[in-house]
This record gives C-alpha cells, sequence and structure tokens, in this order.
C-alpha cells in the first residue's frame, strides 16, 4: 500500500471512529455532539558533541467529544477506543452536560458555513525518516556550528519529524480530516570565555523534508550569531528608534493577533477594542491570515467548526478590518464567523489566527538603517512584558547598536518600552519578507521608543 493510501485510510478510520461516539451520545441523551480525533506520531533525535543524547519516539490517539444539550455544553477528553471507553465517555459527556449551567453563546456553526470541500494544501510530506537519518542531521547542524571560530562548547543539536492527522465530525452534518506533517531542525552553541561567553541558536521547520533549511546552514547561522554576540556593551537610558529583526519582528503580529481575537473583543479585554475601521497603523503597512497557502506551517482547509476557510486581511493600509471569530465569539458581537476557530482535543473552539503574515515594506534593510542613523536592531527578546487589556509593552532585548547607519557593536541587558497603540502607528516594514514561521514578518522600524540601559 503507497503512503497516500494508508494516510487516506487512517483520515476514513479516524471520521468513522468519531462518527461512532456521536451514535453514542446522541442515544445517551445529547442533542448534539461534536468529536475531534487526533492520531499522531513523532520522533526526534538530539546530540551533543557529536554524540548521541536522545531518542524519543511517540505515537497517541486522542478524542476530544464535546456534548450539547439545549444550551448547556460539556467537554470530555479519552484515549482509548474499546467500546465499553467509548460508551463510558459519552455517558460522561451527557452527564456533564446536564449538570452545566446554560450559555447563550454556545452551539455549532450555521450549517450553510461547513465546507463540503477541502482543498489539497500539500502540507503532508509521505516520507517517514528513521533515527539514523535524524542523527546524521543533528550531527552535521552541531558540527557546522562547532566549525565557526570562537565557539568553545555546544548546548547540542535536535532534528525531528511529526506526523498528525485531525478528523473532525459534527451531528449537523460535517465531516472532514486532513494530515500533515513537520520536520525540524535546531542548534545553540556558545562562544567566548569565562564571564565572556554568549549563547545564540538557530532553527527551522517545514512541513516537507525538501523545504527544511540544511543542517549544515542552520548550524553555521547559529555559531556566526553567537560570535556576533561576543563582548556586547551596555548603553544608557534613551529614547530612540528600535528595528526588529525578522527573528523577532513576527512577535509584534502576535500581539496585534490577541488583541483582534473575538472573545477578547467580546470581554472588553483588549486595548483594540473599539478600534474596528480605525487607522491603527500606518498606510504602507497591510497584514493578510492565508490558511489556505501551500505548505504553510498552519494551513488547513477547515476550520475547528468545519468552516471553508479563506483569506483574511485584517489590516489594510493600515486601517482594521476584521476580528479574529469563531461562532461563539460571533454571536456574542452579533456577527458571522469567519472561520478562524481553533479547537483543541479538552476545549470549546475558540478564535485564533492561522498562516499570519505583514507585507514586505519598500526600503532595504540597508536603506533603512541609513535612513535613522543611530537606534537599537533587536535579535532577542526577553520576558512577556505585554498588557493586553492597555496595550503598555516592556521587554528585555538584546541585539546591536547602530550608529551612522550601520550595525556597531553588540549591547546586551537593555529594556524596551512603548505602548502598542503607539507603536502600530510609528511601524514601517522593510522588503525582506520570508515565510519561515506560522507568523512572518519582514524587519520592522519602530520610531520612538523608550529604551532602558545604564
Amino acid at each position: 500500500m503507497s503512503p497516500s493510501s494508508q494516510l487516506a485510510d487512517n483520515e476514513a478510520a479516524n471520521i468513522a471512529l468519531a462518527q461512532k461516539l456521536i451514535d453514542l451520545t446522541r442515544a445517551a441523551g445529547a442533542d448534539a455532539v461534536d468529536v475531534l480525533v487526533s492520531d499522531s506520531a513523532s520522533l526526534s533525535v538530539s546530540c551533543r558533541m557529536g554524540v548521541l543524547e536522545d531518542t524519543e519516539r511517540a505515537e497517541s490517539r486522542d478524542i476530544g467529544l464535546r456534548a450539547m444539550i439545549g444550551q448547556k455544553q460539556a467537554f470530555v477528553s479519552g484515549s482509548a477506543i474499546d467500546d465499553t471507553a467509548l460508551q463510558q465517555l459519552a455517558q460522561r459527556a451527557v452527564d456533564m452536560a446536564q449538570a452545566t449551567p446554560e450559555d447563550r453563546y454556545c452551539g455549532f456553526a450555521p450549517e450553510d458555513r461547513l465546507t463540503d470541500h477541502i482543498p489539497a494544501l500539500d502540507i503532508a510530506d509521505a516520507y517517514e525518516p528513521d533515527a539514523d537519518k535524524l542523527l546524521a542531521m543533528a550531527v552535521a547542524c552541531e558540527e557546522a556550528a562547532r566549525g565557526v571560530t570562537g565557539i568553545t562548547n555546544s548546548e547540542g543539536a535536535g532534528t525531528g519529524w511529526g506526523r498528525a492527522t485531525t478528523a473532525l465530525v459534527t451531528s449537523h452534518g460535517f465531516e472532514g480530516a486532513y494530515t500533515s506533517t513537520s520536520f525540524s531542525a535546531s542548534c545553540a552553541v556558545i562562544g567566548g570565555e569565562g564571564d565572556a561567553m554568549e549563547r545564540d541558536y538557530a532553527s527551522h521547520s517545514a512541513r516537507h523534508l525538501e523545504d527544511l533549511d540544511a543542517p549544515e546552514d542552520i548550524g553555521l547561522r547559529a555559531g556566526e550569531r553567537t560570535i556576533e554576540r561576543l563582548n556586547p556593551r551596555k548603553i544608557e537610558s534613551t529614547k530612540t528608534n528600535v528595528v526588529y529583526a525578522p527573528r523577532v519582528s513576527a512577535s509584534l503580529l502576535g500581539h496585534l493577533s490577541g488583541a483582534i481575537s473575538g472573545s477578547a473583543i467580546a470581554r472588553g479585554t483588549s486595548f483594540l477594542r473599539d478600534q474596528m475601521g480605525q487607522q491603527i497603523m500606518s498606510a504602507s503597512i497591510t497584514i493578510e491570515d492565508d490558511p489556505l497557502r501551500p505548505r504553510g506551517l498552519r494551513s488547513a482547509g477547515f476550520d475547528g467548526e468545519g468552516v471553508a476557510t479563506e483569506k483574511l486581511t485584517p489590516i489594510d493600509k493600515g486601517v482594521l478590518q476584521n476580528w479574529w471569530l469563531d461562532s461563539a465569539s460571533a454571536r456574542q458581537l452579533e456577527l458571522e464567523t469567519n472561520g478562524r476557530a481553533a479547537r483543541g482535543i479538552g476545549g470549546p473552539p475558540g478564535p485564533s489566527a492561522t498562516n499570519l503574515y505583514m507585507l514586505a515594506g519598500e526600503d532595504s534593510v540597508d536603506t533603512m538603517l541609513k535612513n535613522i542613523g543611530t537606534g537599537l536592531y533587536v535579535t532577542e527578546l526577553i520576558g512577556m512584558g505585554v498588557n493586553g487589556v492597555t496595550g503598555d509593552y516592556s521587554r528585555g532585548a538584546s541585539g546591536f547598536w547602530i550608529e551612522n547607519g550601520e550595525l556597531a557593536y553588540p549591547v546586551s541587558e537593555v529594556t524596551i518600552a512603548s505602548n502598542l497603540k503607539e507603536m502600530f502607528l510609528n511601524m514601517t516594514p522593510a522588503d525582506d519578507l520570508v515565510f519561515r514561521r506560522g507568523v512572518n514578518a519582514p524587519t520592522i522600524l519602530v520610531e520612538g521608543m523608550a529604551l532602558a540601559g545604564l
């Protein structure tokens, strides 16, 4: 049997399991039921100083069951699939739903929003590596990092593979499944001696092995980043321009994503709660979310409620256009779901972004640095000092001081602070957007941030 046929059979088996559990739960007294089945396998290998440290193989099948009785709902999860275990799971869900307070916003997505076509997004690679292959990749990655002059020690390298099949079936007519895979490699090394040591890392993940950066390139990047950080200086407190490198600029989109979650808007806990249709960023910025991007790390042909997915533009030329909405948050806001429901095994769907990215700007990074002259170029952020209600922002940072439009020397132990509303209005993207993660952004300049140093 071909690998693709095996995947199709596995998806069909998980759909059949979900349907069986729906029938049992309806028979136990539920008015409506949905079931999520997640079937996964993974293999990871790590090494240090060229020697194998750990090999881990995991396989699991998990079931998430939601039972609804009127406006009451309950969630249970399990892993056993024998008849007795499924019957007990169904009865437990019904018993819990009967004892749960009513939630007037609970319920399935409207039937007319369910998809009957699941697009082929090429997110599954039929190739499954063995431990020897992953070990060879990890060793090559670490050797490349340790080969950089000035590297004195290693925290090791790791590689991994994973495959997951997700099946969703609802009692009001939706059934669907898809399989995805992932390949990853990472390395962290140390440079310098004694009190002058510095550490840095590099990593990459992809759906297909052929899209994964060569292990040697990842290792070389880790080694070079580490050496660049040696002999950092401390700088005095000031107000300055801050440039976020691509490895950290995506965090700004993460803060935006949390602020436009429908559930946060409905609770009134977002600093953007009253900004729909307003100019919250400069006209040079457009941000898109595309769950249908081929081989995307967060691509899916349907959302956590079976709703068809489509590209959204939450920020169009700086204007806020969309919230992330699942069915429950849409009902609270008297809107319609836009296919952004994310679902885990143990709880209800909730709104979330998919493949979120900021479109590239016009200027190169070199031009951006020359134009600002002086500032801080950030390559690493520390801590989570962000208040989602007020937008207040304060995080530890390290990177490089910009002097005369060029990266002059490494800096560490600084804190950058502002408010996200002001930061969003003063952001400018460079032209170096590359799709490497689930959330992607080019280099971003944020003007006028407070920097706390000496």
